[in-house]
């Protein structure tokens, strides 16, 4: 089934001229969840991935959300025209309520790339049966993101309990590895040990898993390739303290050691909301710079909140200090969070346009009944020198409104956005207050232009360091 979305159904009858003006400054809803099996959360979508090429934007999100990991299916929105206008649906042959059916019982963790070598979108989901990830799949797209076929299996658990899926190609056509398909994923079973296949032949056939150097473990790993074809793999640690950095000179044939490059200091997000502020967002632009952003409590008193902060690498071996991407004052009491990075892989430098969408309380010190949940956006045009003035684009949400979890009520432990053109297009889980005991939790996306000619008043300065997270010891993370 396929359905097309031009704006939110509240405004549907305005006429088009009007649809396209609230595209400018609004936000667009483009899926919502079509399950009804009784095992399941329903008007529920959750965690977006997005990916860009030219003016398509493919999104997709996890819909039918169980409480104890997974959901009833993946389901996708794809843009051909920048985020203008949407047609979604839901994949094929993957989970017993995919159309046709597959044999997962679940699924979760859907991202989304494109490989310019072989013209084919790849959408990996972490397969469950159960609660329990048992295989990361890719299923392919050659129309541009409108159809789907049956998924192909890159590795299945075999015992294991797989997790936090990441795929990425590289589309960089003067790279020795041009068309080379990365994915990447932890197992929970093994400690969170850390693989990643290869796939040459546009997500056809994938390699054997792989591990690093060290046979280091885990999670939430970003595969990012290079110009030259080097791979740069930031991922979180086992545990949720440091950040490290791993990677691959020779395609994906083998993968050097981990090694820390930052450390994490985060604010606990109030009201049992499900935000691992462990898990980044990474991208590349088009002189292989690359760009890593979490939430961190580093520059706020007694960590009493979380900024957004920013680190970057030209190599992959010499890494920034973090900054703070100023959206508010570190005394303002506003706590960031789950951030999603866009980095317009056709401009670099001094000259490359970031968009950063994120959620947000105004009041860090709320709690489960109090918590006011907002989704901001702020963007850059001179590669994080200087950001405009923040947008909020959606809220506030009730926690009540969102999907139960056994980790909290839940959003996504990641949303995304990607730059089609000059448009920062971002994907992201809005909610209102249910009705009749159903969900009211769908898939939004807002457009906001980046450029020059726009005012960025906001400085990133030095910020001083007040506050340094302990390291406790802790057991090994779970996010299914």
């Amino acid at each position: 089934m396929r359905k097309t979305f031009v704006i939110t159904t509240l405004v549907i009858v305005l006429a088009l001229s009007t649809v396209l003006a609230a595209l400018a400054g609004g936000i667009i809803q483009i899926s919502s969840d079509p399950y009804s099996n009784t095992s399941s959360q329903h008007q529920t979508q959750v965690e977006p991935d997005t990916y860009a090429w030219g003016n398509t934007v493919v999104s997709d999100f996890q819909t039918g959300r169980f409480t104890d990991g997974g959901s009833s299916n993946i389901c996708w929105a794809t843009s051909q025209n920048s985020g203008a206008t949407w047609i979604n649906g839901c994949l094929p042959s993957l989970t017993i309520y995919s159309n046709p059916p597959g044999t997962y019982s679940r699924a979760s963790d859907p991202v989304v790339a494109y490989d310019a070598e072989h013209n084919v979108w790849l959408l990996s989901a972490l397969a469950m049966t159960g609660s329990t990830g048992a295989a990361v799949t890719v299923s392919r797209s050659t129309d541009g993101g409108l159809t789907w076929g049956a998924p192909v299996v890159v590795s299945s658990a075999g015992g294991g309990f797989y997790d936090k899926n990441w795929i990425s190609c590289d589309n960089w056509s003067g790279s020795p590895y041009f068309g080379n398909c990365y994915v990447t994923w932890d197992d929970y079973g093994f400690g969170n040990r850390l693989y990643t296949s290869t796939s040459t032949d546009g997500g056809l056939t994938w390699g054997p898993r792989r591990t690093t150097g060290n046979s280091a473990a885990g999670i939430g790993a970003q595969p990012l390739a290079q110009p030259n074809g080097r791979v740069i793999v930031p991922v979180s640690d086992a545990f949720g303290f440091q950040l490290r950095v791993y990677g691959s000179t020779n395609g994906g044939n083998s993968w050097t050691r981990t090694r820390n490059i930052a450390t994490f200091n985060s604010h606990t997000v109030a009201g049992g909301l499900r935000a691992p502020t462990y898990l980044v967002s990474a991208e590349i632009d088009a002189a292989g710079k690359i760009y890593v952003v979490w939430a961190d409590c580093r520059f706020r008193s007694g960590c009493s909140s979380n900024d957004i902060v920013m680190i970057t690498s030209t190599n992959g071996t010499t890494w920034t200090s973090p900054v703070r991407i100023p959206i508010d004052a570190t005394n303002s009491g506003v706590d960031h969070f789950i951030p999603g990075l866009a980095v317009d892989r056709n401009t670099s430098g001094s000259t490359a346009r970031l968009g950063l969408t994120y959620y947000y309380y105004p009041n860090a010190s709320c709690n489960s009944s109090t918590c006011q949940l907002h989704v901001g956006f702020i963007s850059s045009a001179d590669g994080g020198a200087t950001w405009s003035a923040p947008q909020t684009l959606a809220g506030p949400m009730t926690l009540s409104w969102l999907a139960n979890t056994t980790s909290g009520r839940m959003v996504g432990d990641y949303i995304s956005t990607s730059f089609a053109g000059t448009s920062a297009v971002g994907v992201f889980a809005n909610a209102f207050a249910p009705s009749g005991g159903v969900f009211a939790e769908h898939s939004y996306a807002h457009q906001t232009t980046v450029a020059a000619d726009q005012p960025y008043p906001l400085a990133v300065t030095d910020d001083p360091v007040l506050y340094y997270a302990p390291q406790p010891s802790a057991a090994p993370l779970y996010t299914p």
